[in-house]
């Protein structure tokens, strides 16, 4: 199981240095300190171990989609409604910051390799999912446009949210990270006609 792990370790370090494209097996097993063998113990291919580096990845990028500010913490009104969506947003655009050179990687083998477009949609799906749940929940709740369908509705605001972290942390594009998150909440919840006050 060491051996695995780090494995699996290397070669995050490995696919964050070189893209998915260009790793490479014994760039891994050398950054692992293992024999080229060892690795084909653990693991079939450059596609199955990048498979396990991405599953250790999920759990930091999965966090709850958009918060409805009920976590009892503030002063239950309109702000933490705002706030939860603001607190999302950072939470979701710090992780992606984090792991820029993976999320270049995921686009990488996502364009060759339709397995990975499958972890992309899958991962996608959970985003979408909340984000949903959370849009329906503010609609019950008057706090929504009530005319806006939530899947769609959510499909299109994570989209442009993913979209949006990958072209400023993976192609360079400089903006203020507070900016981003401000810039991204504000769209959110002028889409959703949220009351901010």
């Amino acid at each position: 199981m060491r051996t695995r792990d780090a494995l699996v370790a290397a070669a995050r370090r490995i696919f964050e240095r070189d893209g998915y494209l260009d790793a490479r097996i014994v760039d891994i097993a050398a950054e692992a300190g293992v024999a080229t063998g060892s690795f084909y113990t653990h693991f079939a291919s450059k596609e199955d171990v990048f498979a396990a580096v991405l599953a250790r990845l999920q759990d930091e990028m999965l966090h709850a989609g958009v918060s409805d500010g009920g976590d009892g913490d503030g002063d239950g009104g309109r702000k933490d409604l705002w706030r939860g969506v603001e607190g999302s947003n950072r939470a979701y655009l710090e992780s992606y910051r984090r792991n820029a050179g993976l999320m270049a990687a995921m686009e990488q083998a996502a364009a060759v390799d339709p397995q990975f477009v499958g972890v992309r949609l899958e991962r996608s799906r959970v985003f979408i999912d909340r984000s949903a749940a959370a849009i329906a929940r503010l609609q019950q709740s008057g706090l929504a446009d009530p005319e806006l369908d939530p899947e769609i509705t959510a499909r299109a605001l994570n989209a442009m949210v993913s979209r949006l972290a990958y072209v400023t942390f993976v192609l360079g594009e400089s903006v203020p990270f507070d900016t981003l998150v401000e810039t991204v909440t504000r769209l959110w919840t002028n889409a959703l006609r949220m009351p901010r006050s």
